[in-house]
């Protein structure tokens, strides 16, 4: 939805009464769920099935409409009352929850469709590359597309040698999470940014954030990478250096569509000018059918050869659609009370939106997290200092500093634990799939507070002061 229109929206729900605090209650079940049930020996089987995944979702969400559509009547009344349930899913699905998931699929359609094979010695140097490659590759075909295309690739050039598991979780540190903080595609959170009026090409300005915090997690890499390959027994050395398949590239047009989708996402925006052109872009789904259309030219296109032995399917996909739907929807109700009463929290300065956003944005799910302090952020006075325009909250701005803050939070924290972020379960599942002893939800939360905490805490003193 247009900044404008979405604004309108905002302020028409403000006549009406606030919702009570235990409405939240289907946002934190939504989450609870996501985050304990694969924990829990009695539930992961049950919630690895997507139906299961989906009826949850859908139950919750169901008990917010049913909240909007009852539980703001005139005293007396028995008809629901529909204005504020259809704002509600205007809003949360229509406006959000599509563009959202079409952009995931087409990113995560035709990077399935690039085949990258072969097995080259797994110097430091090598995979050291290799994460860097995938933190740039994520902001231009998302986290998910960079996991998918170099995850297993990364996992043939490594399979001669024992000590390995240190790699993927730095993978998923930087490949599945910062890297992918330059542009709208490269994360979730910075795509809801660009729905609520961010500019396409503002997150560059986080670039030198970017760079310190790939910098000083890759020298930390280097460190812990030398150590492991100095541990490694000769003979898996000698067998690394023997076994040599040169790297071969296939379905490399899908990198064409891949930036035919950069292009749509970044000049197809509801209500502005086409670029270069007088016409303006209709109020109607015309990016996300570009978008999927670009995506079924992948799927049709491609060899099926490729998608077999990239072990494609839309599984991981069809996860993601069926959770997203609750959140969502359950989501509205705390971004209405944060909107209301956000100045109570007492969260002001960058600093603290930065750490208040990243942590939740670990504990819980990056996405979510960051709307609710994008919409807080909305409600703070400027202060005289630098706001963006033109964005969808209370006030129609947002304080610079407080984005960037909330941006950096969200998509660099997403890392601290499996659930931060949808990749990172992704990664662990396809390197244990290959052998890799992926460390345990808490051993992965060791490994990720040791290694990420300190980077953190240097990057908010040099950047949030």
């Amino acid at each position: 939805m247009e900044p404008a229109l979405q604004m309108s929206a905002f302020a028409a729900a403000d006549t009406l009464p606030q919702p009570s605090l235990l409405w939240c209650l289907p946002f934190a079940c939504m989450l609870m769920a996501i985050a304990f049930f694969p924990l829990v020996p009695r539930l992961s089987h049950w919630w690895e099935q997507n139906r299961w995944k989906l009826a949850v979702s859908l139950a919750l969400g169901l008990t917010v409409c049913g909240y909007y559509a009852y539980g703001r009547r005139a005293a007396g009344g028995l008809a629901p009352d529909l204005a504020p349930l259809g704002l509600l899913l205007r809003h949360a699905v229509l406006d959000d929850y599509v563009p959202f998931i079409v952009l995931l699929l087409s990113l995560y359609t035709i990077s399935g469709g690039i085949r990258l094979s072969g097995d080259i010695p797994a110097h430091p140097a090598t995979n050291a590359g290799f994460l860097f490659l995938g933190a740039v590759l994520a902001n231009l075909i998302g986290t998910t597309g960079a996991s998918v295309l170099l995850v297993r690739p990364l996992l043939q050039i490594n399979g001669e040698r024992r000590y390995t598991t240190h790699t993927f979780v730095f993978f998923i540190f930087l490949v599945s999470n910062i890297g992918g903080c330059l542009l709208p595609i490269g994360d979730p959170p910075l795509f809801l940014g660009y729905l609520r009026g961010v500019p396409f090409l503002w997150t560059v300005k986080l670039f030198p954030m970017w760079i310190v915090a790939v910098g000083a997690v890759l020298a930390i890499y280097a460190v812990v990478e030398a150590m492991a390959y100095r541990k490694e027994p000769p003979r898996n050395i000698q067998r690394d250096e023997t076994l040599r398949i040169p790297l071969r590239l296939e379905g490399s047009f899908n990198f064409a569509l891949l930036a035919l989708v950069v292009l749509a996402v970044a000049v197809l925006v509801p209500g502005q000018r086409i670029p270069l052109t007088p016409f303006n872009v209709p109020h109607v789904y015309l990016r996300e059918i570009i978008l999927l259309s670009l995506a079924g030219l992948s799927l049709a296109r491609t060899p099926r050869r490729i998608y077999q032995e990239n072990a494609f399917n839309f599984g991981p996909m069809a996860e993601v659609a069926s959770l997203f739907i609750g959140v969502f929807i359950t989501m509205q109700i705390p971004i209405e009370l944060l909107r209301a009463q956000g100045l109570s929290l007492g969260i002001h300065s960058p600093m603290q939106f930065f750490w208040a956003t990243g942590l939740l944005s670990g504990l819980l799910d990056n996405a979510p997290t960051y709307v609710v302090f994008f919409e807080l952020a909305g409600i703070l006075p400027a202060d005289g200092g630098a706001v963006l325009g033109g964005v969808a909250t209370a006030t129609g701005q947002v304080p610079v500093p407080a984005l960037m803050a909330i941006s950096a939070g969200s998509v660099f924290m997403g890392a601290l634990t499996y659930i931060g972020n949808g990749p990172n379960f992704l990664v662990k599942s396809i390197a244990e799939s290959r052998g890799i002893a992926m460390p345990s939800f808490f051993g992965y939360l060791l490994y990720s507070g040791a290694i990420l905490l300190p980077v953190f805490a240097l990057m908010s003193l040099i950047f949030f002061r």
